[in-house]
């Protein structure tokens, strides 16, 4: 048994020890808990938790679009990912001496217009034998269970007058043989049944005779999709977000919707192939639909479609809640699309979306909805325009455009604006005062930040003005996905609870990744092709939804906090997908005493560590430079410094390459850092960043760009906790890390539906919180029942374990005053009835 799993193990003995009955260690309390049950607090909206989905880390295709085949419609393309080609995942096959062509085209016999590319088999076998093609499917292959039924379906057309047998071949599954007959597509179905459970399945269809033989849309779906919907979503997938009972579900984006071209999929404009997602491009007919080059480096299909999303919240009792394109883009990209008329017919489209989702079936598009087997409207009240667009002045005059036209259409509508992409910075600031003066309703606020900045910041909705726009933390996470991180994320909860007359509704993010395909860490759920497994996020978050509460009893607590450290350690050189040289570094005291220098002149680096071992780092011309462009995320570091005061001076010069150049101090053993990242985000952005590896929040952020081959001086000015950056001689900006952290943090919510209390505490430290809570005079039972989270801080689930789970069990002794002891690392919710 690993240690971590003998921690969980004694942790959850010592739970049941206490739940027993044997009361806590008679000592005075670290912390206390006071309730006012006479107080009222904000009511909790149904909607206070939910889930975004965005396609990322392969979360459609190959994971909760429960299509088997991959490529099916043989539109991967070079514009998707520079790997890819029609055939991808697809290989030639022949059986019984067959043979022929395969290759695929784009020519006038295509299905359809938005179905540009299809498989053109030439075939030559008179005398017998089949050629074609055999399919991989995704991560090892098709997962099959034994006795399980799957639709297989092809459209298909032959120039051969007496037509061609084509058979379908399914690893573990009787073949079967269908005729295609005719020069015109149609489409042909069979049935499957696998005789084996397995995960390496492959799909093969060959044909026989000669002749031209065209296919397209080759599909494998499972019978058992959820609800057993035709073209629907893998099962377990949609369960376990089921099991959250999440309040709202936003899609399609993220930066899917905020990217790429504004235009249309048409012969006008070209068929671009990496556009904003357009919810027009994803109804009707899967063989209608287009396909799309996927911001994240791959091809989407768009099988999983806006009536799909739109289904699936309904499916699961949430709150559907879209993101549509404001035609400024994000997410690196930063441009402002000035086209008047396409404005306005993103608009229109926005409108048109409206009536799709609640339009009557006499209507243009409800009468699409209707034919696509929902006749009755889905009841959409929210929408959001835009996401994190980075130009705050060009997003918002388009923002007011489509609000107007949504309000004057639908009043009563929430339409949704945003902060850009952080927490804090100049397009905060500024999209943050246009949101207030306009009256918006509502604002989308987004950041991943480290286990710390949750711990220091669980009061950031404390001061957010009562009668302003209320907030919609539409994306957010530590940035790691291990015990700990949950438990930031906990403490950070019951702040958003607390503040829920302000904070109305909160989504962590991303929600899926395939375990093969990872764009983005951390994720709530992984998987592979048949198996798949909720994060100690996920455990946490389904806590938190599963017991909300209806509204907050008002509640303090008071207890040891941990205070910051002044910022001392090692500092640090990198370069992110650029060459660059640094020379004369130093660190002095504020009075010139010399602590750390190197002008390399002597010819090496010896005084230098890798951190971390990527790019290619050599001292030339008395220089320290960093030579590969494409080497991204490298590190050198050097020094100890412990003084708490201290400046840090250098040269650095750009050579090559994407971005700018990267400064670190206070850089720890354990990897914690301070980043002073200058002409990042290709190079369009400065930033200071704090944290380790990729778990670096922002700390500052502001328009920043360097020069190719011009030398910068740079210099850090570190005096305890306090940091003044300057650049050329010049203020940069400068920032105070003095902020406490709080590991205790907690609330109370009442269930009116059970007449119960439910106090929400979270002990995010290694030693055991004694705490006194007072109910203020409230009589409640004895006995009451307790579910805890806790383990190994730096625990995580896996796909071969999940050691942090939830133990509930029964807990007496409760009391309008009693004395409880919260384990380490844990997060406990306890239901308290009252009388």
């Amino acid at each position: 048994m690993s240690r971590s799993r003998l921690l969980a193990t004694a942790a959850a003995a010592a739970l049941l020890i206490t739940a027993a009955g044997v009361p806590a260690r008679a000592a005075a309390p670290d912390y206390t808990i006071t309730v006012d049950p006479r107080a009222t607090g904000p009511a909790l909206p149904g909607s206070m938790y939910g889930v975004f989905f965005e396609d990322i880390n392969f979360a459609a295709d190959g994971g909760l679009y429960a299509e088997l085949v991959r490529n099916r419609s043989f539109e991967f393309l070079p514009a998707d990912n520079r790997a890819y080609t029609g055939l991808t995942a697809w290989t030639p096959a022949a059986e019984a001496g067959g043979t022929g062509t395969a290759t695929t085209a784009d020519d006038d016999a295509r299905l359809n217009e938005r179905n540009r590319t299809y498989l053109k088999l030439t075939l030559a076998n008179p005398a017998g034998g089949r050629y074609g093609v055999t399919n991989s499917g995704y991560n090892t292959g098709f997962a099959l269970q034994a006795g399980a039924r799957y639709d297989f379906s092809v459209w298909a057309r032959s120039d051969n007058p007496a037509g061609t047998p084509l058979t379908v071949a399914l690893t573990g599954a009787r073949a079967r043989t269908i005729t295609v007959r005719g020069d015109s597509w149609r489409k042909y179905a069979v049935p499957l049944t696998a005789t084996s459970t397995l995960d390496t399945g492959r799909l093969s269809v060959l044909a026989g005779g000669t002749g031209t033989l065209r296919l397209d849309m080759v599909s494998l779906f499972p019978r058992d999709t959820y609800k057993h919907r035709a073209n629907g979503l893998r099962r377990d997938l949609a369960e376990k977000i089921a099991a959250l009972h999440p309040g709202f579900v936003r899609f399609p984006g993220g930066c899917l919707v905020n990217t790429g071209s504004m235009e249309a999929y048409d012969a006008e404009h070209g068929y671009p192939r990496a556009r904003a997602y357009q919810w027009k491009d994803t109804v009707g007919p899967v063989e209608t639909r287009a396909t799309n080059a996927n911001f994240w480096g791959y091809n989407q299909s768009y099988g999983l479609g806006y009536f799909e999303y739109l289904q699936f919240a309904e499916d699961i009792g949430a709150m559907p809640l879209p993101v549509v394109p404001a035609l400024v883009t994000g997410c690196g990209q930063n441009r402002a699309t000035d086209d008047p008329a396409l404005l306005q017919r993103h608009i229109q489209d926005t409108l048109d979306l409206i009536e799709f989702a609640n339009g009557p079936v006499t209507s243009r598009w409800g009468g699409l909805r209707a034919r696509m087997g929902h006749p009755r409207p889905f009841g959409l009240t929210h929408l959001a325009v835009g996401n994190e667009e980075n130009l705050p002045d060009e997003y918002f005059a388009n923002f007011e455009k489509f609000r107007a036209a949504i309000e004057a259409a639908h009043p009563g509508f929430t339409v949704i604006s945003n902060s850009g992409p952080d927490d804090q910075g100049a397009t905060f600031d500024r999209l943050w005062a246009r949101n207030r003066a306009a009256g918006v309703d509502m604002v989308d606020e987004h950041y991943y930040n480290s286990p710390a900045w949750f711990l220091q910041n669980n009061k950031r909705y404390d001061a957010y003005d009562r009668s302003g726009p209320k907030v919609f933390l539409g994306e957010y996470a530590s940035l790691d996905n291990k015990l700990f991180n949950s438990l930031a994320e906990a403490a950070y909860m019951t702040g958003l609870e607390r503040n829920a007359d302000v904070v109305r509704m909160a989504s962590y993010a991303p929600l899926l990744a395939n375990i093969d395909n990872v764009q983005w860490r951390p994720d709530l759920i992984w998987f592979d092709n048949d198996e798949s497994w909720g994060t100690t996020s996920y455990q946490m978050q389904k806590l938190f939804m599963t017991n909300v509460g209806d509204r907050v009893v008002p509640s303090r607590a008071t207890g040891r906090i941990v205070q910051p450290k002044p910022i001392t350690g090692a500092i640090g050189l990198s370069t992110w997908a650029t060459s660059a040289t640094y020379d004369d570094v130093k660190v002095t005291t504020p009075d010139g005493t010399p602590l750390f220098a190197d002008d390399f002149n002597d010819g090496d680096a010896d005084g230098w560590t890798v951190v971390e071992p990527r790019g290619s780092w050599s001292v030339t011309d008395g220089a320290y430079t960093q030579s590969d462009t494409a080497a991204q995320d490298t590190l050198v570091k050097a020094g100890t410094i412990t003084a708490t005061d201290y400046d840090l001076t250098l040269k650095a010069t750009k050579n090559a390459g994407a971005e700018g150049f990267l400064v670190a101090f206070g850089v720890q053993e354990t990897g914690e850092l301070y980043w002073w990242n200058i002409g990042g985000w290709n190079n369009t952005q400065g930033a200071i960043q704090k944290g380790a590896g990729n778990a670096k929040e922002i700390v500052i952020a502001k328009p920043n760009s360097v020069v190719t081959g011009r030398t910068y001086d740079v210099r850090i000015e570190v005096r305890g906790t306090h940091v003044r950056l300057l650049l050329d001689g010049q203020e940069w900006g400068s920032f105070t890390d003095d902020k406490v952290t709080e590991p205790f943090a907690q609330v109370v919510t009442r269930d009116d539906r059970t007449g119960e209390l439910i106090v929400k505490v979270v002990n995010a430290q290694d030693t055991p919180a004694v705490t006194r809570v007072d109910l203020g005079g409230l009589r409640v039972r004895p006995t009451g029942r307790m579910t805890v989270i806790t383990g190994d801080p730096g625990e995580q689930n896996t796909r071969s374990a999940e050691p942090i789970q939830p133990v509930t069990s029964t807990v007496t002794g409760l009391a309008s005053t009693f004395t409880r002891t919260f384990p380490p690392n844990s997060a406990t919710f306890l239901r308290i009835r009252t009388r």
